[in-house]
């Protein structure tokens, strides 16, 4: 008789079990929910696009040149770490070694964080820009071979196994956390922004007539690339926010329920699903015809996870534990990591090449 694949037949909950899991997923969209409010009313604006400033050298006027530091790195960061950090919980709960996990995460972001930029710069033809579209892409063909590498270094040196499909699930729903809390960072830097009201059909028009975002700052990408500051656009950004932080969720659901399979398939599905209609409501430039690059990865992404059951082998029973995933980040070592990955990520993508700053000091003469 031919496994079941990607999950194991669930087994009785008992209701600690069930209060746990709708205590941490309550927990999770609060904080989701505060986050995105904040951010849908604030980041528009000219104040949240740099955050900082940081002098290099100084000119024959007196006058320092200046490195900007952006807020765009600073949530590109965050959505990192929130996304491995739920996915250490994820795999946490389902028993896999730290260590399997932490080499599992760096080989998948040390392919796709260079993949955001390199896709970028070949398809929309930019030196200075970044793909999450990309990087998804890279990290969907990836990852089932690097977890099966991994398991096989992990059983050979630890005698431990890491299960495919709780990998992968894990993954998939970390994915769509780490992109929705990630577009908080295009709309700091006024990128990835959709079209014009004006120029949007009536029924674009009633949806977001009320809700909608104004850009404002030249130096926002909106302002320098198309000319769409101060002009009411559809905020595509936060709804793909919501979309994805709510595929997540559903994601997290069936992955406490143990179905494996269904947690890894349907947020990688109903993300790059909505990253082919997204493309239709965007004005930024995504590569000349009518179909985008991105759009057609996007395609081929879900008919090569689609296809992974066929050749992947099965998964065993493998049981969740939430709170034991929530114990397993309090440890020194996770911490670290965390820290590491953030900060990193930060300087990668938080250095603006697009925007440029003069600095000048002087004293408070009152003050002496």
């Amino acid at each position: 008789m031919k496994k079941s694949v990607g999950h194991a037949p669930p087994k009785p909950h008992k209701d600690t079990d069930n209060m746990e899991n709708i205590y941490f997923l309550t927990g999770l969209l609060l904080f989701f929910a505060l986050l995105l409010s904040w951010g849908f009313r604030h980041l528009p604006s000219e104040r949240w696009q740099i955050m900082a400033c940081v002098p290099l050298t100084k000119d024959k006027r007196g006058v320092w040149k200046g490195l900007n530091l952006t807020y765009y790195g600073l949530f590109s960061a965050l959505a990192y770490g929130l996304g491995i950090s739920l996915l250490f919980i994820l795999l946490g709960s389902a028993g896999v070694p730290f260590a399997g996990t932490v080499i599992i995460t760096i080989v998948v972001l040390a392919c796709c964080v260079p993949a955001s930029s390199i896709i970028a710069r070949f398809v929309e033809r930019k030196p200075f820009t970044f793909s999450v579209g990309g990087a998804s892409f890279v990290g969907i063909l990836i990852a089932p071979w690097v977890i099966l590498c991994t398991d096989r270094v992990a059983n050979h040196i630890m005698n431990v196994t890491i299960p495919l499909y709780p990998t992968l699930a894990a993954l998939s729903i970390a994915y769509a956390v780490g992109e929705g809390a990630g577009r908080l960072a295009c709309i700091s830097y006024g990128c990835c922004y959709g079209a014009s009201l004006s120029e949007s059909g009536p029924f674009l028009k009633r949806i977001f007539d009320r809700h909608h975002f104004v850009f404002t700052g030249t130096t926002k990408k909106i302002a320098y690339a198309s000319n769409l500051d101060g002009v009411k656009v559809i905020p595509i950004q936060a709804v793909t926010s919501i979309i994805y932080i709510l595929v997540a969720m559903v994601g997290i659901v069936l992955y406490l329920r143990q179905f494996f399979f269904p947690s890894f398939l349907i947020p990688l599905v109903a993300t790059q699903c909505w990253r082919v209609v997204s493309e239709f409501l965007r004005a930024d430039y995504r590569g000349g015809g009518f179909i985008s690059a991105y759009q057609i990865m996007a395609i081929l992404s879900i008919a090569y996870a689609s296809g992974l059951t066929f050749i992947l082998p099965s998964t065993g029973p493998v049981s969740v534990d939430i709170i034991k995933g929530i114990s397993s980040l309090w440890n020194p070592v996770v911490i670290l990591t965390l820290e590491v990955i953030v900060i990193a990520i930060f300087l990668y993508t938080g250095r603006s090449d697009m925007t440029a700053s003069s600095i000048t000091f002087h004293i408070h003469d009152e003050r002496l």
